[in-house]
């Protein structure tokens, strides 16, 4: 994963007024933490912030005290309806330092012929790893699965120096069967024999 490089100057008005004035510069109030470190307050370019998190787990790298820090996203808030980010927390993070995060998971392949669908129990898989080198997302073949079958966290292949965070038969993917006739189908049969 590549580091995403971000301007960012020290914040120091609080309040909605602050971060309202903030807002209408182009830039999302936040503040970063960890490490024992006193909590720092930033603003961020909003554009530049917004690309950078449509990446799972992006790097930042932000100025804090005249050094550059690296720090991972921990908490977006966004805007109701115009999905605007609105605040941000950061968590400072050291070369060599190990996380937990979660990344997506992404299957591949096709099924096993008769309507089967792919059902996602996790979404995203927690994993530990280094964090400057995360991984985007994780990708698991279904191809020729049947109903019923079932990917473990455990039969996932992880790339090198990554570590489940998860029980290795913690259920990240099942594959359930076409119904054979929708509900309102069976209700409108049931009504008919009662007639």
């Amino acid at each position: 994963m590549s580091e995403i490089r971000l301007a960012a100057e020290p914040r120091n008005e609080f309040g909605k007024g602050a971060a309202r004035r903030a807002r209408r510069a182009g830039l999302v109030p936040g503040v970063v933490y960890g490490h024992g470190h006193a909590p720092v307050h930033l603003n961020l370019p909003g554009h530049e912030l917004m690309m950078a998190l449509k990446t799972p787990n992006a790097l930042l790298v932000v100025p804090i005290e005249g050094k550059d820090e690296f720090v991972l996203p921990k908490a977006v808030q966004r805007e109701a309806i115009k999905r605007t980010i609105e605040h941000v927390d950061l968590l400072l993070v050291k070369r060599g330092e190990k996380v937990t995060v979660e990344i997506p998971v992404h299957t591949e392949g096709e099924l096993a012929p008769g309507g089967n669908l792919v059902e996602h129990v996790l979404n995203a898989l927690p994993i530990e790893a280094e964090a400057t080198h995360l991984p985007e997302a994780v990708t698991v073949s279904v191809e020729g699965l049947e109903a019923g079958a079932s990917i473990l966290a455990g039969d996932i292949k992880l790339p090198a120096n990554v570590s489940l965070a998860v029980e290795a038969d913690a259920v990240v993917l099942q594959i359930i069967g076409a119904q054979a006739a929708p509900a309102e189908d069976e209700a409108a049969e049931e009504e008919a024999a009662e007639a």
